[in-house]
This record gives structure tokens, sequence and C-alpha cells, in this order.
């Protein structure tokens, strides 16, 4: 009866116990994360003990047996160690290579050179001023053009051609002011001053325009009221002659019949 009752008095504290700490499936341990020490310059891979360390435990994280770790290190049967200490674990096959800024026997890739682009100033005679060369309006001579780059490093001037728009070549490819100074006589009919962005192998023309100042061409006034009065001075001179005529004849006859 003892035995018995004794069963159950543990059996009943054992539920007891369970019902208070329940046991929890599936615990989850942290997990011990090892990195294998990267081999030095003469392929030697060391291991640096820490104070908890020994050589079971260096055993199981670095997958060295402890009889290559006493072998390699020199270490008695009890294999004793000491935090700080410097164990060696093995011996890379090959020293790691050395990063170096650049590897040996290779050609540095050449920096591009600027491109180059060309540049066509057009100043034409606006005849009917909608800032187009229409055909017929011809290049106009006598203007100047200024192209000057962002850098101030550019400054070229020319004049313009009667013939054909004027072309600066062998530009490097940047921003660019285009600007052209009409001749004497001349009203503009478009802008004279242009931005322009150059690339490489771009070939661009730019048109202006100008149209001639109606001061370079007023009316000959003095002359047109001459030209249209003469024919009426002549016809009024020609009848004060012909009347003057007839008078005289006319005074003689009086004079004979007396």
């Amino acid at each position: 009866m003892n035995k018995f009752f004794l069963s159950g008095l543990i059996l009943v504290a054992s539920l007891l116990l369970f019902s208070i700490f329940p046991v929890q499936a599936g615990s989850i341990y942290p997990q011990v994360v090892y990195g294998t020490p990267t081999p030095n310059a003469d392929g030697r891979i060391i291991y640096i003990v820490k104070a908890s360390d020994n050589c079971t435990s260096i055993s199981f994280l670095t997958g060295v047996s402890i009889d290559d770790i006493r072998r390699l290190n020199n270490l008695k049967e009890d294999c004793a160690l000491r935090e700080g200490q410097q164990l060696l674990i093995g011996i890379a096959d090959k020293p790691a290579a050395q990063a170096t800024a650049t590897p040996p026997n290779q050609i540095p890739t050449p920096t591009l050179e600027p491109g180059i682009g060309q540049i066509c100033v057009l100043l034409f005679n606006d005849i009917n001023g909608n800032s187009v060369p229409d055909g017929g309006e011809l290049p106009l001579a006598g203007g100047a053009i200024s192209i000057t780059d962002r850098d101030a490093k550019v400054n070229l001037t020319n004049k313009t051609d009667s013939s054909a728009a004027v072309c600066f070549s062998d530009l490097l490819e940047g921003e660019y002011n285009v600007s052209v100074a009409i001749p004497e006589g001349y009203n503009a009919t478009s802008l004279l001053n242009v931005p322009l962005k150059l690339g490489a192998g771009d070939k661009s023309t730019l048109d202006f325009g100008a149209q001639v100042s109606s001061k370079a061409v007023e009316p000959n006034t003095g002359n047109a009221s001459t030209e249209s009065k003469s024919p009426l001075l002549g016809i009024v001179g020609a009848v004060l002659v012909l009347g003057g005529i007839g008078l005289g004849v006319y005074v003689a006859r009086l004079g004979r019949q007396r």
C-alpha cells in the first residue's frame, strides 16, 4: 500500500508541476556563428584565444581536431591555453593575394578626347522681313560675327560674306554664344545673339536676318516737286509768249489803220 500510495503521490506532483511549468516544445537556442580567419600573407590561419576558450570549444568552432591544434602549436596533453594566445589552426595552399590599386600588366583605360563640331553663320538680306532666308534673299556682307564659349577660352570673330555662310570648324564640343552685328543702314529682323550647345560631330547653321532701314531710302521730295511742276510752268510760259505775240500784232494793225 505504501508503494502504491507513494507512486500515486509522485504522479499527482508531476501533473501539478507540468501544469504550472508547461514544457515549451521546439525551443530555439541562439546560433553560434564563427567566421574562419583570413589567412595571413604567408598563408597561416591564426585563431586568437578568448577568455572562455579551450581546445574542445575551439575545435567545435573551427572544425580542427584537438590533436591538430596541439600538434600545430606544440601544446601538451592538457592543451592549456591563455587568453590572447595566437593559435595556428591551418595553412592555406596559396598566400592571400594582396589588393593593388592597378593590377600588374594592365594598361589603364585611356581618357577619351572631347569631340569637335562646326558652327556656320548666315547673315541674309531679309527683304520681306519674315526672318527666314527665302529664295532670292542673298547673303549680306559688311556685318561682323563673334563666337565665344562659356569658359571664355574661345573668342572668334569674322566678317559676313556676300556669297555664303561663314563657318567656324574644329570647335570643341560645349556651350557657345553666337552674336552678329549688322551693317550700317540695316535693321535686324531676327535675334542677333543666340546661345548654342555644340555636340561632337554637330554641324550647326544659324540664320540672322537684316532689312534695309527706311531712313536709308528717303523719297527725293524736291526733285519730284520740280518734275511735277516743270510741265505746267512750260505751258504757262508758252501761253504767255503766244499772248504777247498776239497782243503785239493787234497793236501793230491798229496803228496802220490810223
